[in-house]
């Protein structure tokens, strides 16, 4: 197995009594065989049609990218929350629920700053918004789910499979970045508090974010703020390009 060259972007506050920070980078060689990359809510639909399209497109980049990271010998884990019932007669469904239990430490108290974006209406930025209900059935069919990956929505199950295989990195794809990429009980706050080295590929996430909201700006800037919080306070990211 090769080594993923990974170029981790954060951000530094220099000085502690001032809101200034500055973006820096770092290169560290991670070994394939330490690595897993999970796949956060990329799924079929959702109920915000501006979303659904952005996800479409995010979900056909996302297979490009896990298909080669598989190939090099990657552990993936697919985590489509709210949709194990599609996924119950699959392998790589069972697999994950026969691991056996790792008891988990203590969690960290980490400090959990205010988001720099308000998505209290849902973060919907179509007109009129959206009706809010459970669009979802399952993950996205243009990403093929391999023999050799797992299926879970449990942070418990996948902290399971980390362990067991001795992972060091996790890698974390998909959406909402403000949202469901933060709070899953499987995604960058649990799992850091935890102890876990969580990265995001911050190319293939997108926010929740209506610029009608605070702070008023566009969608896109949403989502780079959204990334930029989550390199302050929670991990570093990297470009999908490093993993191919």
């Amino acid at each position: 197995m090769s080594d993923f060259q990974l170029t981790l972007r954060t951000q530094v506050q220099p000085f502690k009594g001032n809101n200034e920070w500055h973006s820096v980078q770092l290169e560290r060689s991670v070994p394939v065989g330490q690595t897993a990359i999970l796949l956060c809510d990329l799924w079929d639909k959702h109920w915000c049609t501006s979303a659904t399209r952005r996800f479409d497109q995010i979900a056909k980049q996302t297979n490009e990218v896990v298909a080669i990271s598989r190939q090099k010998g990657t552990q993936i884990i697919h985590a489509p929350s709210d949709t194990m019932d599609f996924y119950q007669g699959f392998e790589q469904r069972r697999m994950m629920q026969k691991l056996k239990h790792v008891k988990m430490p203590i969690p960290q108290d980490l400090p959990d700053p205010p988001q720099p974006i308000d998505a209290s209406d849902g973060g919907c930025d179509d007109e009129p918004q959206c009706r809010t209900y459970s669009a979802w059935k399952r993950q996205h069919p243009a990403i093929e789910i391999g023999p050799e990956d797992g299926i879970s929505d449990n942070g418990q199950e996948v902290y399971n499979l980390l362990q067991s295989k001795e992972i060091k990195i996790l890698l974390i794809i998909g959406v909402a970045t403000n949202m469901c990429i933060l709070a899953r009980s499987f995604a960058v706050k649990p799992m850091t508090c935890l102890g876990v080295d969580c990265v995001l590929v911050r190319d293939l996430t997108d926010a929740m974010y209506n610029p009608r909201m605070a702070p008023f700006v566009s969608h896109q800037e949403g989502t780079q703020l959204a990334i930029q919080y989550i390199e302050k306070y929670w991990c570093p990211t990297v470009l999908s390009q490093d993993l191919m």
